[in-house]
């Protein structure tokens, strides 16, 4: 996943898995800032940022701020409802474009995220109710870059919420506790629940699930996102990959009346 010399971009959101991994890989050594995105959700987006805050600035951690209303001109929930998306996909949407541009513009080698397993297996879960094989082959916990992508990756997939969340207790990190208020009714976590709720009988079923989904069919959609990348070209609206006219966050963006995307203002230290 890393090498000594990568210089890292985590993606932080003030909750115990970011926060968490960020911790982890400065105790193991690594390079590591964290980019922390407001979405504008009120009640919830403030207090998560302040937790990120915090904690940079108790370790003199360099940390970089990008916030949905003040930098593009809209929020989650007005994004979602111009682009015609549940707000977990236009948030998801926003972030994954935030992350990549910044870990680009800032020559980071490598974007890591807090994913752990209780978020994988829910994840893999719906995608196989739906079959999604190209969904599948994006979920290994190791994406390469290339083609105008950085480097992703998940260190924290073999790690439950609970063993986080006790990490986060023995080394004295505060955290978000509360969950966003926008994803009530997310199906992701209706998955959590009933995987829950197996594991609770049979323990060790979310491990053996992802593991086995690793071992035996992580490769099972790899020509689908190959044939993606192949016709990929650069949006002529912010120069991410795309195949389409436009990007989908472009799209969002205009759809929202928000401000065309702008390079961020983002270095590795």
């Amino acid at each position: 996943m890393l090498s000594p010399a990568d210089r890292a971009l985590i993606a932080v959101s003030g909750g115990k898995d970011s926060l968490a991994l960020w911790d982890m890989l400065l105790h193991l050594g690594y390079q590591a800032d964290g980019l922390y995105i407001g979405l504008g959700i009120e009640g919830y987006s403030e207090p998560s940022g302040q937790y990120a805050r915090d904690f940079a600035a108790a370790r003199g951690l360099h940390l970089v701020e990008v916030d949905l209303p003040r930098d593009y001109g809209y929020d989650v929930r007005r994004g979602a409802a111009a682009d015609h998306r549940t707000p977990c996909s236009a948030c998801g949407l926003s972030k994954r474009h935030i992350f990549d541009r910044a870990a680009l513009d800032g020559g980071y080698d490598v974007v890591a995220t807090g994913h752990n397993l209780d978020d994988e297996a829910a994840v893999l879960l719906g995608n196989v109710l739906r079959w999604d094989l190209a969904y599948m082959a994006r979920q290994r916990p190791v994406l390469p870059g290339g083609n105008g992508f950085p480097r992703k990756v998940k260190p924290l997939v073999r790690l439950s919420e609970r063993e986080t969340a006790a990490y986060c207790v023995l080394r004295q990190i505060d955290y978000q506790v509360e969950e966003c208020p926008m994803a009530a009714g997310n199906r992701h976590l209706g998955y959590k629940d009933a995987l829950s709720s197996i594991e609770e009988r049979s323990p060790g079923t979310k491990a053996a699930f992802y593991q086995g989904f690793l071992e035996r069919a992580a490769e099972l959609g790899a020509h689908l996102v190959a044939e993606e990348r192949e016709g990929l070209h650069p949006c002529p609206g912010c120069g991410a990959p795309t195949t389409a006219r436009l990007c989908a966050f472009c799209r969002l963006v205009d759809r929202a009346g928000g401000r065309p995307p702008r390079a961020i203002p983002v270095e590795a230290q």
